[in-house]
């Protein structure tokens, strides 16, 4: 069952890399992810900055494929084709961005919104979903059951193999 899994979340890391129109988009997320990976722990606004430009970072790749140029009035947002899931998970990163961007340079976070200066590690889950996002792989139970499923020990991984590079002064 685990072997079947861990096939999935490679599919899912792989796939990027095999189409050439990915690559702009996945790369600043692994620089990205490293990057938070390699601050402090604590919530700031240095990390909500991160986390924010992240996030709008992996919408607007997600989203751009949907502009169409026309004739009069410029491009124009076009969603008939994006799928209702996609839909919502890339509204809700853009959101979810915009925020953490915003009260990261304001340095103040709205009500019950200090968790952006949180999430250093939401780099990996942005990586993981950006196949499905980007419509080269379906969205399954299988596929998200191997995200939620490796991200502990994917987190492990990171927190202490660069616990080393973290702690320099």
């Amino acid at each position: 069952m685990s072997h079947q899994y861990w096939a999935t979340l490679v599919e899912l890391i792989r796939t990027p890399f095999q189409h050439l129109q990915l690559i702009w988009g996945i790369v600043p997320l692994y620089f990205a992810l490293l990057l938070n990976e390699m601050t402090s722990p604590k919530a700031s606004y240095r990390t909500a900055i991160q986390t924010g430009f992240s996030f709008l970072w992996a919408g607007a790749q997600w989203i751009y494929p949907y502009f169409r140029p026309h004739q009069i009035g410029g491009p124009r947002l076009e969603l008939d084709e994006m799928l209702p899931i996609n839909l919502l998970v890339t509204f809700l990163v853009l959101a979810l961005g915009a925020t953490a961007l915003v009260s990261g340079i304001r340095r103040k976070y709205p009500k019950y919104g200090a968790f952006l200066g949180h999430t250093r590690f939401s780099n990996y889950f942005m990586i993981a979903i950006y196949p499905m996002q980007a419509h080269y792989l379906p969205w399954t139970w299988d596929r998200l059951i191997a995200i939620a499923a490796f991200a502990l020990p994917t987190w492990l991984v990171l927190h202490f193999g660069l616990m080393p590079i973290r702690n320099r002064k």
